[in-house]
C-alpha cells in the first residue's frame, strides 16, 4: 500500500500541470538585486517572519510624510510615478509603472507622486510577527 501511495501521490500533484500541455508559461524577470535602494545588502531575517502584502493608492500631488522601515519592504509600481527621497542625503529615485522598489531599511525618506496621475503600489512587508513596518518621524 505504501508503494502505491508513493506512485499515485506524486501523480496526483503533477497531473494539473499537464492538463493544458499546449499552454505556455512566460516568465519575465522584473528585477534582481543584492542591495536595496539605499545600497544596503539584502539580508535574510533570523527567526520567524510575517509577510504582509498590501495595495497603496496614492492620489496625484500627494506627499507622504518622512518615515522609515525597520524591516525589509518591497514595492511594485502598478501605475503612476513615485519619487522617493532620502532625507539625510537628498538623493532621489523615481519609480514608474513596472518598476520594483527595494526600500532602504532604517533610513529616513519621504515620497511624492510625480505628474498628474495617481500612484498604485503593491507593497510587500517582511517583518517580525505582529510588528509594524512604518515609523513616522516626529
Amino acid at each position: 500500500m505504501k508503494r502505491l501511495l508513493l506512485v499515485i501521490g506524486p501523480a496526483l500533484c503533477i497531473s494539473p500541470l499537464h492538463a493544458k500541455e499546449n499552454a505556455r508559461v512566460e516568465v519575465k524577470p522584473v528585477t534582481s538585486a543584492i542591495v536595496n535602494s539605499g545600497g544596503q545588502p539584502i539580508r535574510l531575517p533570523q527567526g520567524n517572519a510575517q509577510v504582509l502584502v498590501s495595495t497603496y493608492d496614492i492620489p496625484a500631488g500627494a506627499v507622504l510624510p518622512e518615515h522609515m522601515h525597520p524591516f525589509p519592504r518591497f514595492g511594485y509600481v502598478l501605475t503612476g510615478t513615485l519619487r522617493v527621497t532620502n532625507t539625510d542625503t537628498g538623493e532621489e529615485h523615481d519609480y514608474k509603472s513596472g518598476n520594483f522598489v527595494l526600500e532602504s531599511v532604517n533610513r529616513w525618506h519621504q515620497a511624492t507622486t510625480v505628474g498628474s496621475a495617481p500612484v498604485r503600489l503593491l507593497v510587500i512587508d517582511l517583518t517580525e510577527p505582529g510588528k509594524n513596518n512604518v515609523i513616522m518621524k516626529k
